[in-house]
């Protein structure tokens, strides 16, 4: 009866959803034993375990006060944010507490009293541990919403950055990329890093403040509107490249490029009004436990997965000692319904001979250290059991370990990346201005010539000095009698009547057009 009993128990929770449990009492003509099924934690609010970190030094205001004003109301600027006084402070952890009474308490950058100087902060939230993302983030923003930002993700503890959402009220002009909704993306692109207007117009301050990045819709590709597939959303996670990874993170990180501007261009008289105040950032998701743990909890400092399947470690990424007879693997959200959990198996069990994956016929006994290993692993493998890929090479997450295409190339830019290696999601490490998986593309702010180079000059922000103009941000086109990277020398310094001159004759337009066909051809010359 009692093995009855936990049977019933432990089979309950499989009728109210998936994946909720690792394992059932069950009994078969050889005795009771336990049936094990892949498993995952439920989703909860990450926020409350995150550590937020907010750059650069000086970014958050109050130290020295300042006053500020709102674009509602410009040229009332009786506002004050002062570091030393609790009820005018505004620091990062107001982003994460509970709003009392209705009233909003949030962080507030310094005004944009440097202009035009960018007025840049970094909001870097870290869990030290992989989380799966399962509905929006949503960022809540008071006084407007940046008119320019990005969301960045990683999947290693914030030393390599991804971008993974582009925000701008123009996407054109703020990073060369049209503009998409994520409901146009199909499945196929389900993945793609996409920049969207929709969440950085003007519209007020009061009437929207939330910036999304949208993870139900891109789950709708799969799951329907109303997200009632679930199956096709798993079977999609399991099977499709880089789906389940894109979702994964370690740490997120929101770059605010440009704070709100009313709907008007830059008013210089009045630089008060320009800031960033976050008020809440909601992060819903799961630890990342490899379907290896239905429970995670907080202990020491950090989430910790809850191992079953004779797992370990804080991802259930690694076989217990005495359970590694055959290589770790994560569960299998397939077959549906309860998945496959690829437990780790003990030495003497029915997995205890050596297995190469069928990417060798050879083993051999080590006989000091008391192990058998593969010999020769073929398909760009490596390992004692051919089971990790060769330095170049990452894991094709859409294929079992004993399929020929286990192990991808990495295929990384020559020119952009550090070297030709990769990360396990096929990620290469990026030179500095280098971005993209492959580190083929450049991040804003850089261009692409042989390598990603820093913008020399910038139309908006004026840089190119006595009447240079600026050429796709690569350099600065001087008048005739001016030099130098920013157009700020003079070319005949030493002979003031040559001087009065060469200032007297500035380029006209047939000047300045044999200036940009001359560079022009350079450029080609350079490709």
């Amino acid at each position: 009866m009692l093995y009855l009993a936990a049977f019933f128990l432990h089979c309950l929770p499989l009728a109210m959803g998936q994946y909720d449990i690792c394992k059932s009492w069950v009994t078969t003509d050889d005795g009771p034993s336990w049936e094990f099924y892949a498993c995952q934690p439920k989703a909860m609010r990450m926020k409350d375990y995150v550590t937020v970190r907010v750059d650069p030094a000086g970014i958050t205001c109050g130290d020295p006060p300042e006053r500020f004003c709102t674009h509602e109301n410009p040229y009332l600027c009786s506002d004050e944010c002062d570091a030393s006084n609790p009820d005018l402070a505004h620091p990062p952890r107001l982003m994460f507490d509970s709003e009392a009474e209705g009233l909003a308490t949030y962080w507030q950058s310094v005004t944009w009293r440097r202009y035009p100087e960018p007025l840049l902060a970094n909001i870097t939230l870290s869990w030290n541990k992989s989380i799966e993302l399962t509905d929006d983030i949503v960022i809540t923003f008071e006084y407007g919403r940046p008119t320019a930002m990005m969301l960045e993700k990683s999947l290693d503890n914030g030393r390599t950055w991804h971008p993974y959402q582009y925000y701008a009220d123009d996407c054109m002009e703020a990073f060369g990329m049209p503009a998409r909704r994520v409901r146009e993306l199909s499945a196929t692109s389900a993945n793609r890093v996409l920049c969207t207007e929709e969440f950085s117009r003007w519209a007020g301050s009061k009437k929207e403040k939330t910036v999304r990045f949208q993870v139900r819709d891109r789950f709708a590709i799969f799951a329907g509107p109303d997200l009632k597939n679930m199956d096709n959303l798993y079977t999609r996670l399991e099977s499709a490249k880089g789906l389940k990874d894109f979702f994964t993170v370690t740490d997120l990180r929101m770059r605010l490029l440009r704070p709100a501007l009313g709907g008007t261009y830059v008013q210089r008289e009045n630089l008060y009004k320009y800031f960033y105040a976050v008020s809440n950032i909601e992060v819903t998701g799961r630890c990342k436990c490899n379907l290896h743990a239905n429970l995670c909890t907080f202990r020491e400092g950090s989430l910790q997965c809850e191992c079953e399947h004779n797992t370990t470690g804080q991802d259930c990424g690694k076989c217990k000692k005495n359970f590694r007879s055959r290589s770790w693997r994560a569960g299998s959200y397939l077959p549906l319904p309860n998945g496959s959990p690829n437990a780790c198996a003990a030495a003497g069990s029915a997995f205890g001979n050596c297995e190469c994956y069928g990417h060798s016929n050879r083993c051999s006994y080590i006989d000091f250290l008391n192990v058998v290993t593969c010999v020769s692993c073929k398909h760009n493998t490596r390992g004692q059991h051919c089971q990790h890929c060769r330095l170049g090479f990452y894991r094709n997450s859409s294929a079992e370990l004993d399929d020929e295409n286990v192990c991808i190339e990495c295929n990384c830019n020559q020119i952009g990346s550090m070297h030709d290696r990769c990360n396990e999601t096929g990620y290469c490490e990026c030179k500095e201005g280098a971005t993209g998986p492959k580190c083929d593309d450049c991040l804003p702010n850089y261009y692409w010539r042989q390598g990603c180079f820093p913008n020399v000059c910038d139309d908006e922000l004026l840089l190119c000095q006595n009447g240079g103009t600026c050429y796709q941000n690569q350099r600065c086109i001087c008048p005739v009698g001016f030099k130098g990277v920013l157009c700020q020398q003079s070319r005949c310094e030493a002979d003031k009547k040559d001087c009065d001159g060469a200032h007297g004759a500035r380029g006209g337009p047939g000047t300045v057009l044999l200036a940009v066909l001359t560079l022009q051809l350079r450029a080609w010359a350079d490709l």
